[in-house]
């Protein structure tokens, strides 16, 4: 395990443009999800499909999560953060917050990092699984917005019971429901309210998935929802806890394309 990102990117003789930050998801590593991540083609008469192939100004950024002792399996494992149980994310949520708000601080440096190369209007920030749940939980205690886009394949909001209660009780005061996400996932009370700036959100799942049920995607669509903002949302037949191809990946080679 690496506690540096992988990096991939910009092609030779390219300038760079824009960079996406994307992770893993759980019992998962930057590696191993990179090489299968950059094998997934879109539809085209390119002879190279590939994401790295048809978007050869991007800088691509895989952070490594950290190995984290499992509660339920007494095994230190790959992990934004602990879960009891990933069908049920609401089970023992407790156990997600700690590694969570670890996690949400990490994520926010190699956001600033990346800021000193290109701003952040050209930043996205994508993840799969318990990856983009820790991209979702950086972005509502940043709580500036302004990113070129969120793109969220097969995931959840975290821990998503206790976010929606912290929103209802504010409900009809969006700059008090921002705050109280912020309180959330930065474990501090003394947060001033924000106005967030529009950040457009791709989200993908499978019906078929069977690992994070399609349920999951719904209700996190929904309560995004509430924050009006603008979702992007897309389901598929098949293709399992993973992207559908070609579709799934040509539908995040739209949205890329259309926020560049």
């Amino acid at each position: 395990m690496t506690s540096s990102p992988l990096v991939v990117g910009p092609a030779i003789g390219h300038s760079h443009t824009h960079t996406i930050i994307v992770l893993h998801g759980r019992d998962s590593e930057a590696q191993e999800f990179m090489a299968e991540f950059f094998e997934c083609e879109a539809t085209g008469s390119e002879t190279d499909r590939t994401l790295p192939a048809l978007f050869p100004t991007i800088r691509w950024v895989f952070p490594e999560a950290k190995p984290l002792h499992s509660e339920r399996f007494h095994i230190e494992m790959s992990q934004w953060f602990d879960m009891w149980s990933v069908e049920d994310q609401q089970e023992r949520a407790e156990l997600q917050v700690e590694g969570l708000r670890a996690s949400v601080d990490r994520i926010a440096k190699l956001i600033q990092d990346e800021e000193l190369l290109v701003p952040r209007e050209r930043i996205f920030l994508s993840g799969i699984s318990q990856g983009f749940a820790t991209v979702l939980a950086t972005f509502f205690a940043d709580g500036r917005g302004g990113f070129a886009g969120l793109c969220g394949f097969s995931s959840w909001l975290p821990p998503a019971a206790q976010a929606v209660s912290e929103v209802y009780e504010v409900a009809g005061n969006p700059s008090h429901q921002l705050a109280a996400m912020q309180r959330l996932y930065l474990g501090r009370d003394e947060i001033s309210p924000l106005q967030m700036t529009s950040t457009p959100i791709l989200l993908e799942h499978c019906r078929d998935d069977e690992v994070i049920d399609i349920q999951s995607g719904t209700r996190l669509r929904d309560f995004l929802y509430r924050f009006d903002m603008e979702v992007d949302w897309n389901e598929y037949q098949d293709g399992g806890h993973w992207f559908n191809e070609p579709q799934g990946v040509d539908d995040f080679v739209r949205f890329l394309r259309k926020n560049m």
